[in-house]
């Protein structure tokens, strides 16, 4: 009986030992005071996330022509759109229903061309998962996100646009002319005009797909490529935005007022 009873206590307390619920855990590159911005406005750090794509450029791209570097602005659009549709889905599997934050390199080179995305998934606090399509993807910070939340608005995605384009070589005539005078490059000029004007309609063409109203926090990148200097591109990202709310929430300014009383903290014996 004693035997019977012993082995009665050890089945309960092994009963008792069972693994404690795992917690939810988190991991982001927010700073603190972001973190709190998101759960002020009921949302929630989830997980880090990111999206990477490495696009191929024929041999001999880069070599003299004229007009747009064709492969060269496709492969910038490809490798953007599959670098995207990566953190979409790394998002989703973490169960975020949106990344904010996102950091974006891109690096062009004479052989390919290298989009790297990484940023914060969040969700509203206690959320369900959703799938991938239905992920936004913005490049501003969570304090930007609250705000933007908190006046009726909502990012719907990033939109990109790029061109590459050919400068015109000069005639051996007009080069030696021009040598020593102050003078508008204008094989150059041109082909910057031309590369700003598709990317940046490209950029918006994205952002009507997404059935946006604008795009904010528009970054650009141009000038000539340094292993190719008589190319010139011009590439451009922001965050498509629309107003989700009947009217725009105008966001009031709150006094900050400091606590720190100078002249009480000033020690009038320390003077000599």
């Amino acid at each position: 009986m004693t035997n019977d009873l012993k082995a009665e206590v050890r089945r309960a307390v092994a009963s008792l030992e069972g693994k404690p619920p795992k917690a939810d855990s988190t991991t982001s590159d927010l700073s603190i005071d972001e973190e709190l911005n998101l759960h002020a406005i009921g949302w929630e750090p989830v997980e880090l996330v990111s999206g990477v794509s490495l696009f191929s450029t024929p041999v001999g791209l880069w070599n003299w022509g004229e007009g747009e570097i064709s492969s060269a602005s496709q492969a910038h659009a490809l490798a953007f759109r599959y670098a995207i549709e990566r953190i979409h889905k790394d998002a989703a599997d973490a169960g975020g229903h949106g990344v904010v934050g996102v950091h974006i390199e891109r690096r062009v080179y004479s052989t390919h061309i290298e989009v790297s995305l990484l940023g914060t998934a969040v969700r509203p606090v206690g959320a369900g998962r959703v799938e991938a399509s239905n992920v936004f993807v913005s490049d501003l910070s969570a304090r930007d996100f609250t705000m933007l939340m908190v006046a009726g608005w909502a990012p719907l995605g990033l939109a990109t646009g790029a061109s590459f384009v050919y400068a015109p070589r000069r005639s051996m005539s007009t080069a030696l002319q021009q040598q020593s005078q102050n003078v508008e490059l204008r094989n150059y000029t041109d082909a910057l005009y031309s590369s700003r004007e598709s990317a940046m309609e490209r950029m918006q063409r994205v952002a009507l797909d997404l059935r946006g109203t604008g795009v904010v926090g528009v970054k650009v990148v141009e000038g000539p490529m340094g292993f190719a200097p008589h190319a010139v591109g011009f590439a451009a990202w922001g965050t498509v935005v629309r107003l989700v709310k009947e009217t725009h929430q105008f966001v009031r300014p709150s006094m900050v007022v400091s606590l720190n009383d100078l002249s009480v903290a000033f020690n009038a014996q320390t003077l000599h």
